[in-house]
């Protein structure tokens, strides 16, 4: 049999693990779009839930109990979209179980556990993603090979993630509906009761990944916080180690439509990306700027399904030794480092920190 036919016939096993807000609206219509993979288990404790997913996705298996689902031999990977305070210790899990991960993001809420849980997936030599789902947005990902083939020695990154006031009707118009039960599982406490932490690994966690999927790794921030009522936001000026400065804001919300994208300039060209709210699952508009050959490339990809698209992605990496694309768990700790070290910023007064130095948690 021909090999890309064959390749097209494989398909990755995979349990998910939790019935919330975002396996409902991108991990469990992600896995049922995707060419490569297929929804085998679905776990919840919530067992009115379970079964109400069991029935609309058509898995062949429920458990209650992760350990149990693990155990599934039939089971290849596992998409963990569950609360940030548990993406460590599930992974960890799913790793010492053998089975390859994708986790939502942040990777978690402290450098340690993080740690701990990088040295792990090093020894077992699996997988591991986290659901930064903006690096499989092809107009990000066309800006991505310009800037490193064509936009020449960079000198600034802008970038902004700036939530609606609105979103949460835009996002009611164009999700699925959403079901809920009283017997999910919860972290200890409130987590969004502290706004200023909450929206840091909530929203920051894109824009930090973003940038340095563009630029490489950062290496230190310096940021500036303001609230008013219920407006917080943030300036975070950022050094990359390729030598280039970066500007970026998070805010939340604007009193507007949503406002997501990012400006590059380099000596030989400049990219202009506009992002849209992610529920509309619409590709970024582009516009890449060559000072050589006076040429200005605007990508045209309609395929805007950035979740069904990282789960391809995870899947190729694993059944076919393709690159990966999606962050690894170095992106997934650099990035976590960003949001403390901004944290931490703010709390000394705009003071610059280091990523290097970061130690603790959020």
């Amino acid at each position: 049999m021909d090999n890309n036919i064959k390749k097209k016939e494989q398909r990755l096993h995979i349990g998910i693990l939790g019935c919330g807000t975002i396996c409902q609206a991108a991990h469990f219509i992600g896995t049922t779009k995707a060419y490569n993979a297929e929804i085998t288990a679905i776990c919840d404790v919530a067992e009115d839930l379970l079964h109400k997913m069991q029935v609309m996705y058509d898995a062949p298996k429920i458990y209650t109990d992760y350990v149990k689902m693990l155990e599934d031999k039939d089971i290849d990977a596992v998409i963990i979209g569950i609360g940030d305070q548990f993406h460590v210790d599930c992974a960890k899990q799913a790793i010492e179980a053998g089975k390859h991960v994708l986790v939502e993001k942040p990777l978690g809420v402290s450098i340690a556990e993080i740690n701990s849980l990088k040295d792990l997936v090093i020894e077992r030599g699996l997988v591991l993603q986290v659901g930064n789902m903006k690096r499989f947005d092809p107009g990000l990902q066309f800006a991505k090979k310009f800037i490193e083939e064509e936009i020449g020695e960079v000198t600034t990154f802008k970038g902004w993630y700036c939530d609606s006031t609105e979103r949460y009707q835009v996002c009611d118009n164009v999700m699925p509906v959403l079901y809920s039960s009283s017997q999910m599982k919860k972290p200890t406490g409130n987590p969004k009761a502290d706004k200023d932490k909450y929206y840091l690994l909530g929203h920051a966690s894109h824009l930090f990944d973003t940038a340095r999927y563009m630029m490489g790794p950062i290496i230190s921030v310096e940021a500036k916080h303001v609230v008013k009522e219920d407006l917080y936001s943030w300036l975070i000026a950022c050094e990359f180690e390729n030598g280039a400065i970066g500007n970026l804001d998070l805010t939340v919300a604007i009193r507007a439509d949503w406002h997501e994208g990012l400006e590059v300039y380099g000596t030989n060209g400049t990219v202009f990306a506009k992002t849209y709210n992610p529920w509309t699952l619409r590709t970024s508009e582009v516009e890449c700027c060559n000072q050589t050959t006076k040429l200005i490339t605007k990508p045209y990809n309609p395929d805007g399904h950035f979740f069904r698209r990282q789960i391809e992605g995870f899947a190729d990496v694993i059944l076919n030794n393709e690159p990966q694309v999606g962050g690894d768990v170095e992106d997934g700790l650099e990035a976590v480092k960003a949001i403390i070290a901004t944290y931490e910023s703010v709390e000394a007064g705009g003071t610059k920190i280091y990523l290097k130095d970061v130690k603790g948690s959020i």
